[in-house]
């Protein structure tokens, strides 16, 4: 699948929807740990399932320093427009929760549901220092050591203020929709409190916050996955009862 001239790559399981579309991290693409879990669930159980990488990132063409929050925000927008099939289950691992976040409120119609793992909407405010925003202004990016990778966490000045326009916690979220929150409390990256904080904002009345209390940032243990794949049956579980209802 192309946008333009750049190819966007992506994998996808059928089965019964919702489609269950699985949104990466920061630097992260889907061949990652809970990507392919979830994709081995899905086929378990039948379920419809697509996961892919933003431009940049994984099996996607492009170089990652060129792209944006919100040009990650339009990859997943384009993946529901032109690779999942009906209603959407958005499953979002850090960044990709905030991703989720703004791809549910751009198409309300489409996402039936979300699931976020550690989510991390507006990082881009809360997740650096004084100092690195300055280098951000100054210098146009920042390399930082990464404990996932052993090549430096790069961001850019574009990253950024692209983030900071993007930003979705300074108020009330409309968004109506079964959500579960998978949060680990011992996680070095996105504090707990942020998990919780996002809970209250949405305001949809079926949304839950989980806490691992030894659950780190990755939530890719055996029994994290368990319990993400129990958020992803619930909300699935959610989203039919509802449409049975209507």
């Amino acid at each position: 699948m192309t946008d333009t001239e750049t190819r966007i790559a992506f994998r996808v399981t059928e089965g019964a929807g919702p489609t269950i579309v699985f949104l990466p991290g920061y630097a992260s693409d889907m061949s990652g740990a809970k990507a392919l879990a979830l994709e081995a669930w899905a086929k378990a159980t039948g379920r419809a399932f697509v996961r892919f990488d933003y431009r940049g990132c994984g099996e996607s063409d492009g170089a990652f320093e060129d792209f944006t929050l919100a040009d990650w925000r339009d990859d997943a927008l384009l993946v529901i427009d032109r690779v999942a099939k009906g209603p959407v289950v958005l499953v979002g691992s850090s960044m990709g929760g905030w991703i989720a976040l703004l791809a549910a409120r751009a198409r309300p119609d489409r996402v039936a549901g979300l699931v976020g793992i550690a989510p991390a909407p507006d990082f881009t405010d809360w997740g650096f220092s004084p100092d690195d925003k300055m280098t951000l202004l100054k210098d146009g990016r920042l390399e930082k050591s990464s404990p996932y990778s052993p090549a430096p966490m790069v961001t850019t000045r574009a990253f950024w203020s692209s983030g900071e326009a993007n930003r979705v916690m300074f108020g009330a979220i409309p968004l109506r929709l079964p959500v579960r929150i998978v949060q680990g409390m011992a996680d070095p990256d996105v504090p707990w409190e942020r998990a919780t904080r996002l809970a209250q904002l949405i305001e949809g009345p079926d949304v839950q916050c989980w806490l691992i209390k030894d659950g780190d940032h990755r939530l890719s243990r055996e029994q994290d996955i368990k319990t993400i794949e129990r958020a992803v049956a619930e909300v699935l579980a959610a989203t039919e009862h509802r449409h049975d209802r209507g």
